[in-house]
């Protein structure tokens, strides 16, 4: 099954458009997250594809390689130390670095897919849906305009996939403008969770959403940690 590279790439395309007129002002006031300014996610953005495009010209070549050699210092050390780029250069590198990701992925045959990667322990084609992820979940963090509302209802269906294991066992989601659902663990459920698609993935994703969704207990499950970012190699090829 083919990822949704069209889609991640469109997605490209919305925070080149959202950035577009951003100043160095705006770089540098607080994002929606705790402790990181505009220039920190954009210096994320940036180096999340530049990390992404290094498994995957590995991968292609058979290679299986950290995302980063340094771990998560690493990363941290990266975005520390490119977040305070004016707002022009976070347009250059974000550009390039999409760019590079775009024509790393445009080489990949069918069967390329399926080959292992060290992110997630997982293969190529999971790095596209998590790129998908990172991009529309940080444009709302931006606080640039976009919204959860703004999200692709297919992104938002993925992301609930993604993000479901953040609720305990005996929880189901419904997603009512899908007349969708999902169970967490078998049997009846004890908490049934009701929303638009949309909501639903902002709440799981922790962002707020347009409407909040509704629980039958009338209290929202508390979420669990996000999901797990395990580091061991995978033995498969």
């Amino acid at each position: 099954m083919q990822p949704p590279v069209a889609a991640v790439i469109e997605a490209h395309r919305t925070l080149e458009r959202l950035v577009a007129g951003m100043s160095d002002q705006q770089v540098a006031e607080a994002s929606a997250l705790p402790g990181w300014s505009r220039g920190h996610v954009l210096a994320h953005l940036a180096d999340n594809a530049r990390m992404f495009a290094r498994l995957a010209e590995h991968a292609l070549r058979g290679e299986l390689v950290a995302g980063y050699d340094g771990g998560v210092d690493e990363r941290n050390a990266i975005i520390e130390a490119t977040a305070g780029r004016s707002a022009a250069e976070h347009r250059t590198q974000l550009a390039a670095h999409a760019a590079g990701l775009e024509a790393s992925w445009a080489r990949a045959a069918d069967m390329d897919w399926i080959r292992p990667v060290t992110f997630r322990n997982a293969d190529l084609a999971a790095t596209v849906y998590a790129r998908w992820r990172e991009a529309w979940i940080h444009m709302v963090d931006l606080e640039l305009g976009v919204r959860p509302d703004d999200w692709p209802a297919d992104l938002a269906a993925h992301a609930i996939d993604f993000l479901l294991g953040r609720l305990p066992a005996g929880t189901r989601v419904h997603a009512e403008d899908l007349d969708r659902q999902w169970s967490v663990g078998d049997g009846p459920p004890d908490t049934v969770v009701t929303g638009g698609v949309r909501d639903l993935a902002a709440w799981l994703a922790g962002r707020t959403p347009l409407v909040s969704p509704v629980a039958t207990e009338g209290r929202l499950p508390a979420l669990g940690p996000w999901p797990p970012h395990p580091p061991q190699r995978r033995d498969r090829l």
